[in-house]
Order: structure tokens, then C-alpha cells, then sequence
């Protein structure tokens, strides 16, 4: 009966009506990478532009009036409420803050992974939580969750990693249904390998501790493989997956970021 139910579910709509011109944008995550570069692209598109990171940086953005830097820890709930009341209305909300964790699970302490969580997991479902009463009693928004396209194809030594980013895609499908009904749109962008990104820095635990001598002849080539990989994905990329699917009204759920990643998508 249960798998009955849920294949009587109707494809994903949007309650229609009519959509007001959006111009702000809230970016997590915006102190380099995919956050920095999205800031930039929806400034130069015209809009409002709300760019927060844990240590406010207005040195990295161009000084304008339609650009906002605010602090933001996506793990805190005091911080998200300020930003929130900080920023006023929001048109489309951008949960791109993250951190990256590359090694053998085995080797993982479980501080580690629940820090990856708080982060990659939680923080998107609490900023998320946080915008959706404006925008339900707008009846319209966007919300825009970045994943990895490790979520298109499994790979080698990011289990943990990968784990936080699949939650996000099933919390985000979900939600697309519920929230639809309100006229809310939700939108999961998938980023392929970005070796220009500060992903393996962007945390607290070294690779090479994760590592350990049992593991290191399987590790090797995967490694190599990172150094010299046939397709990659820029900053821009990611950035341009975030305005189109902002900007999306067709239903589309999923939009792979980066030539790597629409090969995967392709392929799946």
C-alpha cells in the first residue's frame, strides 16, 4: 500500500501563480569559490546581492549598494537568525556553504563526520527552515541547494563526504513537492571536480591523515587521477547552474554544474 501511495504521487509542479520579478539573493559560503563567484554573477546580472561567510571579508566583493556582506554560521542557530533578520526579504536563498573531507572512512573519526554533517546537512535544513515562512506567505521563492556530483556516481574515499551530499538531494526532492504548493521552487545543483576550489582545505583534518599505510597502494592512482582528471569544473561554472536554475520555472530538479558532471549525469 505504501509503495502504492507513493506512485500515485503526481510529477513535481509548481502551484501557479503569479511570480514577482526577484532581485535578492542570499549566498552561504561566500569567502572563495562557488559562494564568491555566485555573489559576483548575480551582482552583474543586477541583482540585490546578500553575501554571507563566518568572517565578514568586504575586501574579496566590489563595493556597491546593491551588495551586502553578512556573517553567517550556517552550524549556529543564533547567527542564522541574525542574518536573517539582518537581510529582510529574500527572493531565492543559495545553500552553497560546505566542507570537504577526502580519505578512508576507517581512518575517519566520527567528530570529523558529524562536523560534516552539521555542516553539509544541517546547516542547509536549518537555513532552509529559516526562509521558508516569508516565502510561503509571499507564495513565492527559490531555494537553491548545492550538492557534488558525487552524488551522480559513487567514488573512492569520500563515503563520508558523499553521505552528507545525498541527504541533501533526498531532503531537497521532498521538499520540492511540499513546498511547490506554495509556489516555492527548489533546486539542487550538482558541481563536478573543481581543483581551483578550496575543497580539501576548507577543514581541519589533513588528507594525508586519512590515509593510512593499509590504504595508501589504493589511494595512489585515485590520487593521480585527481591531478590530471580529462574534465574539470570552474567556479563560473557553478555559478552559471545557480542563476539558471534560480531563474528555472520548468519543473527541472537537477542541474549538473561543470562539464565533468554533466557527463556523469548523462551517463546515469
Amino acid at each position: 500500500m505504501i509503495v502504492l501511495f507513493f506512485r500515485l504521487i503526481p510529477p513535481l509542479s509548481i502551484t501557479k501563480k503569479k511570480q514577482p520579478i526577484m532581485k535578492t539573493v542570499l549566498i552561504t559560503g561566500c569567502s572563495s569559490g562557488y559562494g564568491l563567484e555566485t555573489a559576483r554573477h548575480f551582482h552583474a546580472k543586477g541583482w540585490d546581492v546578500i553575501a554571507t561567510m563566518r568572517t565578514p571579508r568586504e575586501d574579496i566583493l566590489l563595493r556597491s549598494e546593491r551588495l551586502r556582506v553578512l556573517a553567517l554560521d550556517v552550524t549556529s542557530p543564533a547567527s542564522i537568525e541574525r542574518a536573517i533578520d539582518a537581510a529582510g526579504p529574500i527572493d531565492v536563498l543559495v545553500n552553497n556553504a560546505g566542507i570537504g573531507l577526502v580519505g578512508a572512512f576507517e581512518a575517519t573519526q566520527m567528530p570529523h563526520v558529524r562536523k560534516l554533517f552539521e555542516t553539509n546537512t544541517f546547516g542547509v535544513m536549518a537555513m532552509t527552515q529559516s526562509v521558508i515562512p516569508q516565502m510561503r506567505e509571499r507564495q513565492s521563492g527559490v531555494i537553491v541547494n548545492v550538492t557534488s556530483s558525487v552524488t551522480l556516481a559513487p567514488m573512492p574515499l569520500a563515503a563520508a563526504y558523499t553521505a552528507s551530499k545525498q541527504a541533501i538531494e533526498g531532503f531537497t526532492g521532498s521538499l520540492a513537492h511540499e513546498l511547490g504548493h506554495f509556489g516555492i521552487r527548489v533546486k539542487l545543483v550538482e558541481p563536478g571536480y573543481a581543483p581551483t576550489t578550496r575543497f580539501s582545505q576548507n577543514t581541519d583534518v589533513r588528507v594525508e591523515d586519512l590515509i593510512p599505510d593499509s590504504y595508501a597502494a589504493f589511494a595512489e592512482p585515485i590520487f593521480a587521477g585527481f591531478a590530471h582528471p580529462p574534465l574539470v569544473t570552474t567556479e563560473a561554472d557553478v555559478a552559471d547552474g545557480v542563476w539558471q536554475a534560480a531563474n528555472d520555472c520548468s519543473g527541472q530538479l537537477r542541474f549538473p554544474a561543470g562539464p565533468d558532471a554533466v557527463a556523469l549525469a548523462r551517463a546515469n
